[in-house]
């Protein structure tokens, strides 16, 4: 979804499933696809990630590494090094239900170039799964490409099944739920779905899951 991706659901007709492993049932790939990992539960990552902001509280999510291990290990790696630290939101939509974060161009000025930034690593590979998208769920973001997730990612807020099995999923807010729903209804620039002011995220960190008990 970087810039190009959930600007219109006919483009979700273009994708289709993704990675399994031998614990998972897997529907069979055509050419340019990848498969659909289901019927797994996921298995909290030991630690959460805990984004800070700087007006909207905190927003606390929890990994499954057993669901899209590739997606979970990028995201740790780049909380390590302090990559997400001053970024911003930069995309609200409460039509779709989604907020989206991670874009490292969000440090500079120019909004228009917001939502196409990447890590300076490589993309990683779908890893599609069976769990659905709703209200507190983490994927990630990409391009018309299954195969070019990076370091961007969102937040789903409702339902929204046109992104079943067409974009990872990655994780689940465990805390701050509402904190993203109010940086969703956040005013935007006219036009656009970019925020009329810039929402901050001071930090983001690892911290051990205990610490952090899932809230309603």
């Amino acid at each position: 979804m970087q810039r190009a991706t959930f600007i219109s659901i006919v483009f979700l007709l273009l994708f289709s499933t993704a990675c399994g492993d031998k614990t998972a049932n897997t529907n069979t790939a055509k050419p340019g696809e990848a498969n659909v990992k289901t019927q797994v539960k996921p298995a909290p990552d030991s630690q959460v990630a805990v984004i800070e902001t700087a007006d909207y509280g905190r927003i606390v999510i929890e990994l499954y590494p057993n669901i899209a291990p590739q997606m979970v290990e990028r995201f740790k790696k780049l909380i390590g090094e302090k990559f997400y630290d001053g970024t911003a939101v930069h995309r609200i939509d409460p039509e779709l239900g989604i907020i989206q974060g991670g874009d490292p161009l969000t440090k500079g000025g120019n909004g228009a170039m917001w939502g196409t930034g990447n890590s300076p690593y490589p993309n990683v590979p779908a890893e599609f799964s069976d769990i659905p998208y709703e209200r507190g769920t983490l994927g990630a973001a990409r391009t018309n490409d299954i195969n070019t997730a990076n370091c961007q990612w969102f937040v789903t807020l409702k339902k929204q099944p046109a992104f079943d099995q067409k974009y990872t999923v990655f994780g689940r807010v465990i805390d701050g739920i509402k904190n993203a729903e109010i940086i969703m209804g956040a005013p935007t620039q006219p036009g656009t779905e970019r925020p009329s002011q810039k929402i901050v995220i001071t930090s983001v960190t690892l911290q051990p899951r205990v610490d952090y008990p899932a809230q309603p």
